[in-house]
Order: structure tokens, then sequence, then C-alpha cells
């Protein structure tokens, strides 16, 4: 029974891979939705995004180990959300374009793209990677596959759907994944597990203090969740393309709060479920097991089939997302840009913006992405996410955590590209050397810090971020400013 829901749920999904084709008519809607998304399914759709494998296998994972403050890794995510929503979301929805290297050639100029973009690309595959490690081990418990079976199986869907019909699939199948996930994970697979293990009240009072504080893992470990989610959510393509389907400000601002707040009660939730499955399954030494034991031992065939079907959602939903980043970035700011030509069209612009503007008499400088004329412009952002859903499926093969992966992802991220781009939005003294200089040291930085000290190690994301800030700093004050023309182009941009 429970296979059975779980096939129906991915049969619907390619269904609405389908339906979403049949909407995206140009570029805009393969990439962007058409920047017309209002409030209900922003919020659903960015909901979705950001809550994927290691935020439902990997919440419930922490809560297992680490009891209720086992939520601030879903709880930094939510933070983020918020931030960025009520911070930035507003002003770089009205940017009109389709990447954040983008962003950082409209207001730097350029030079920064290539390595931005690969640094954004690295990122996006990673997040992917982490939800195809995630909903691999659904399929091998649910159908009994091996690990190279199982990602190979629901991989191909996710790079099935999404490349149908890109962003309008992508939004339409997380929309629906949003409505599933929050059923079988608050109003099913919550009560469920709670109830088994005793009520909330006598599951805490058999808990160890530790246990049942939300800040039982130090305000060291709460922190450093905090740099790396908090500060990642802020500048992650995957959650700026989605806040470019919004079709106004106000939905950007106020849909993004919704998400945010609604995955603040999903990582207590996750949480919760890791600290009742201590009672129900004691004994697992692999946290990323946790989720998919507790199902088999609490529930009958047909809530737990609902309730992994929700797993599947909420994973298959980030890995589609991020995926769609990774491919966008790599087509519009490493390949093409390379491949570039003068009898090109420009696409930064998006929605048939023009990108030119005037500046003191003169034409600006407004960045413009030079592209090869193909024909068939969706059928080029096709071939590219094909491309690297392959990349994916054989990260996720040789991937052995999902928490892992996403660590890596984000470090990279957040000391690679944080500082360059925040300050890109507060920082008028800011210069493409400077961009360039934090970009390089943060990365690297960070880089030999996992290597030596490991992945996990606190030092890599601190050490690359202060990197990053320095040559950010040094480099733009040692560098002649911004030209005034690049500056003007980007103020008009954001007035608009």
């Amino acid at each position: 029974m429970d296979s059975l829901v779980v096939i129906i749920y991915l049969a619907a999904m390619v269904g609405f891979g389908i339906w979403g084709r049949y909407k995206a008519k140009n570029q805009d809607d393969f990439l962007v939705a058409g920047r017309r998304l209002g409030g209900w399914l922003y919020t659903g759709t960015m909901s979705a995004v950001v809550l994927g494998g290691a935020s439902t296998i990997g919440g419930v994972g922490l809560g297992y180990t680490s009891g209720l403050s086992g939520m601030w890794l879903v709880f930094s995510i939510g933070l983020g959300i918020i931030l960025l929503s009520l911070l930035f979301a507003p002003r770089i929805q009205k940017l009109e374009i389709y990447t954040v290297s983008q962003m950082l050639e409209l207001r730097y100029g350029k030079g920064s793209r290539l390595v931005s973009g690969a640094i954004m690309t690295a990122y996006g595959l990673m997040i992917s990677t982490t939800s195809t490690v995630a909903y691999a081990t659904i399929f091998h418990a649910l159908f009994d596959l091996n690990k190279f079976w199982s990602v190979l199986i629901g991989g191909g869907i996710v790079i099935l759907y999404s490349m149908l019909g890109g962003m309008w699939s992508i939004t339409l199948t997380d929309f629906v994944q949003f409505f599933i996930q929050t059923i079988g994970i608050f109003l099913i697979m919550l009560p469920i597990v709670l109830s088994k293990s005793g009520g909330i009240t006598e599951l805490f009072a058999s808990l160890p203090a530790e246990q049942t504080s939300p800040v039982g893992i130090g305000w060291e470990a709460i922190l450093g969740y905090i740099l790396i989610y908090t500060l990642g959510l802020l500048i992650g393509q995957d959650i700026w393309q989605r806040v470019f389907t919004a079709r106004s400000p106000g939905v950007a601002r106020w849909g993004g709060l919704s998400a945010g707040v609604y995955c603040l009660f999903y990582a207590v939730a996750g949480a919760l479920i890791g600290m009742a499955a201590t009672k129900i399954v004691p004994g697992i030494e692999v946290q990323d097991d946790v989720f998919v034991a507790v199902v088999d031992a609490a529930m009958s065939p047909l809530m737990g089939g609902l309730v992994l079907a929700a797993a599947l959602a909420a994973m298959m939903s980030t890995a589609s997302g991020s995926l769609m980043a990774a491919a966008t970035v790599c087509r519009q700011d490493i390949v093409e840009p390379v491949l570039a030509r003068k009898d090109v069209t420009p696409v930064t612009g998006g929605s048939g913006a023009d990108d030119s503007a005037a500046a003191g008499g003169a034409k600006s400088t407004l960045v413009k992405s030079l592209v090869r004329e193909t024909g068939d412009e969706i059928r080029d952002s096709r071939i590219y996410l094909i491309g690297l859903g392959l990349v994916t499926l054989i990260l996720a093969m040789i991937m052995p955590s999902v928490v892992e992966a996403l660590t890596v992802a984000y470090n990279l991220l957040v000391a690679g590209l944080f500082i360059p781009i925040l300050g890109g939005l507060i920082f008028k003294r800011g210069t493409i050397v400077g961009v360039m200089a934090g970009m390089i040291l943060g990365a690297i930085t960070t880089i030999v810090i996992m290597i030596t000290m490991g992945i996990y190690s606190s030092e890599a994301i601190y050490l690359g971020l202060i990197a990053s800030l320095l040559g950010y700093v040094i480099g733009s004050l040692a560098s002649k400013p911004t030209p005034p023309e690049v500056m003007a182009a980007w103020k008009e941009r954001l007035n608009r």
C-alpha cells in the first residue's frame, strides 16, 4: 500500500511537469515562470524549495541525536528566508535578471561573472545532490533497490519533469509538494509519533535536560548554523531565482515572510519527531536512517505511504529547484559568455527589458549577457539541465551524507559570495577588484580548512568569511571606484 501511494505521487509529478510544458512558451517562462507568481503560489514554492532532504531526513536525524536543539539547522534556514524577504527581496525582484552573478556584474561591472558563476554552480549541484541522496533512501526502503537504482530512478523523474516545463513545471509540482508535505509532516507524522512515544509531556519528562533544551547543542554550534544557513539563504541562486518569479516586490516580501515562518514551524516539528523516535526506534547508528525507521515502526502502510510521499515531496522540490539554478548559472554565466560572439542577443534584461540606459547623455555600460543564437533558447536550457542532472546523479552515488553535502555547499557559497553580494547592496565603495579578491580568498580558505580540519569544522566558515571580508575591503579601497556610468545604470535598474 505504501509503495502504491508513492508510485501514484511520482506519476502525478510527471503529469504536472507535462502541464508545465505547455505554459513555458519563452525563456522567461522556462527560467522564472514568466515573473508572474502571486502570493499563494510564491509562498508554497519558496517553502518547498528550501525544505529538502537535509531539512526533512536530516532534521529528524538531528532531533534524534541532539533533541530539541536539533531544530537549529532548519530554523536557521527559516531565519534566512525571513531576512531575505524583509530586507532584500523587493530590491532584487526589480532587477529583472536571471542569476546572482548577473547582479554582481550589474553592480560592479564586468569581470566577476565567471568565478561567481562557478561557485554558484557548485553550490546548486551540491544542494541538488543532498536531496537526491535523501530520496534515494526512501526508494531503497520502499522498493528494496540498491543505491544505484534508487538514485537513477528518483533522479530521472526529477530531471524529466524539470526539463519538460522548466520553472513552470517546478512551480506547479512544488505547490503540490508543499501541500503534501504539510499534510504528511504536520497532520499525520507528528501527531502519530508523539502519541506512540507517550505524548509530548511524557516524552519531555523521560529525556535528559540537554535533549529537551532548545540550546542543548551549545551556542557555538547554533552560531555555526546561522552563519552557514541563514547567510547562505540570503544569497543562494535557487532562492533568488524564486524571488525573480514574484509578480511584484510586495509578493516577494510578504510571500517570502510567510514561507520563512512556515520553515520555523517545520524545524520544530522535525526535531520533535526525532525526539519521539528515540523512544520508538532506539539504537539507530546512522541518523539519516531514522526517518524511514520511525515511519515503518509507528504507522500503518497507508499512513506510512502518505508520509513517505511527503518526504519525497520535500526532497524532490529542492532537488529540482537547485538543479534549475545550477543549469541557469552554468549557461548564463559560464559557458555562453565564454562562447559569445558579436552578433548575439542580450538576455539579462529578462521579459524583453532593454538593458541600455542613458547616463550623462551617453549609453551606459549596463551589462548585457551575450549568448549564441541557437533559434531555440528553451531547447538549450533543457540540454544544460539534463547535463547537470546527470552530474548530480553521479555525485549522489558517491556522497555519503545529506548533511555533509549540504555543509560543503553552504560553506563554499557563504565564504565565497556573501561579502561581495552584501557589499554590492550596502557598500558604495565596493569595486570589481574587491569582489574578485573576496570571492577567491574566501573560497580557497574554506576549501583548505575543510580538507585539513574536516568538513564540519567551524573554522572553515569563520576563516573563510574573514578572508573574504579582508580581500573585499582591501581590494576595493586599493582600486579605482566603480565607473559612474555603471553605478548610474545600477541605480536606474533599482528605481524601476
